[in-house]
């Protein structure tokens, strides 16, 4: 009896080591499973850190062309104040010329039209000879080219460098946060994205005309200025309701093509009458000023390119008659004032507006499914997509996908509720997390 249960105490010992080599080769497996499931992870993790960074990359390319962008407007905005303030340099510079002449006097004016407007063209003397800053190499004309120098051989050469780096800029910064993870370097990195041409496109400079015009339209300074002012009491008894005036004009216009141009013009309009033609109006021009953007410019205001200095051998309506059209009768403008202008005009050579980028609209027939590697611009969202291939624990090959987009979202609702479609011209660019096809 005590052989027999010898014998089976042995065969239990075996039994349990069988159970324990089991137990071995699984907790090696589980170990090996969980190395692997651990080199995945801490992959994944890489990748989708590297992606994110990325897309920040892109998103702040994005934001620097469209503050770039504003910038461009802003300078376009600041030449239009400094030609119409140039336009009205020369007006005050003129008028003081006339002014110290007399012609009409000081007190003439307070008498007709008021005290306001004596005194304000008794204080143009102040103004003499400030026509001088508007000359291209005066101090308002060296501000204007300091301007467009900024748009054109500054912000759009940033645009152009900013565009033509942005693909290479997104991929070194998604290397960067890898080799911080693998040192080395020893990895297989694929980047799929769409051109960058493929949803940003420079646009001709014309094109930001109408945005340019709307914009201009919130400033009251370059609007248009003028004013009519009326003496009070019968002037003649052939026209009872009409009376001496002091017309006041002026615009800054902004062409297609962003050149900006001013004229400014005020006159004294005295009311005559003769038994040949009835009641005219003789003007005696004031002041005038004319910044042009080329030497080849019109002005659209009536106006001869050659006005006498002075009427004294022929009297002004008979001139009027044999060498203009004007209406001295019922007309609104400044001829002569303007006709001086002409004669004194300033040219501020330009390159008006300069191309720019902007996101290119919604292409027909583009996969916008969740797994696409590309969404257009115009719907808000650029997106790309990265798989990372390397050698890993238990010398495996590891692969992952990631991917990332930058989109374009207000922080804060439109003022009209309007919806705003992705642009660059604010800069509302930020980066997140995509989704991609597959996953762990």
């Amino acid at each position: 009896m005590k052989t027999h249960f010898k014998a089976e105490k042995g065969q239990a010992i075996v039994l349990g080591l069988l159970l324990c080599g089991v137990a071995v080769v699984a907790l090696l497996h589980y170990f090996s499973l969980g190395q692997v499931l651990a080199e995945r992870t801490r992959q994944v993790h890489a990748l989708d850190t590297a992606a994110y960074s990325g897309a920040v990359v892109q998103s702040r390319a994005l934001n620097l062309l469209a503050l770039s962008n504003r910038a461009m407007v802003g300078h376009h905005l600041a030449m239009g104040h400094l030609v119409t303030l140039a336009s009205w340099a020369q007006l005050g510079g003129h008028q003081a010329q006339q002014r110290l002449r007399a012609n009409p006097p000081a007190f003439l004016i307070g008498m007709l039209f008021g005290v306001k407007h004596g005194t304000a063209y008794a204080a143009s003397s102040a103004a003499r000879g400030l026509q001088r800053e508007a000359m291209q190499s005066g101090q308002l004309g060296q501000r204007f080219m300091q301007h467009e120098s900024r748009v054109h051989d500054t912000l759009a050469v940033v645009q152009s460098q900013v565009v033509s780096t942005l693909a290479g800029t997104r991929e070194a910064a998604i290397k960067a946060v890898l080799n911080r993870y693998y040192a080395n370097a020893q990895y297989d990195l694929t980047i799929t994205a769409p051109p960058v041409n493929q949803w940003l496109e420079r646009r001709a400079a014309p094109s930001l005309h109408p945005f340019m015009q709307q914009i201009t339209g919130g400033y009251g300074f370059l609007q248009e200025r003028n004013h009519t002012a009326r003496n009070a009491w019968l002037v003649s008894l052939r026209c009872p309701t009409r009376r001496h005036q002091l017309r006041r004009r002026g615009n800054t216009v902004l062409d297609s093509s962003g050149r900006w141009e001013a004229a400014d013009t005020q006159s004294y309009h005295a009311l005559r009458s003769n038994r040949w033609i009835g009641c005219y109006y003789r003007e005696y021009a004031m002041g005038w000023g004319w910044l042009a953007s080329r030497s080849t410019s019109k002005l659209s205001a009536p106006h001869v390119n050659n006005p006498p200095d002075n009427f004294s051998s022929q009297d002004f309506w008979r001139w009027v008659a044999d060498a203009t059209n004007w209406d001295i009768f019922t007309g609104q403008d400044n001829p002569m004032a303007n006709s001086r202008a002409v004669a004194s005009r300033v040219v501020w050579p330009t390159r008006g507006y300069a191309s720019y980028f902007d996101v290119r609209p919604l292409l027909l027939g583009v996969n916008e499914g969740v797994g696409s590697p590309f969404t257009s611009s115009q719907s808000g969202r650029v997106r790309f997509s990265v798989k990372l291939q390397r050698v890993g624990y238990d010398n495996l090959r590891y692969t992952v996908s990631s991917a990332a987009e930058s989109y374009f979202e207000r922080p804060t609702p439109r003022d009209d509720a309007r919806h705003e479609k992705a642009n660059l011209f604010n800069p509302y660019w930020l980066a997140r997390q995509g989704p991609v096809s597959g996953g762990l």
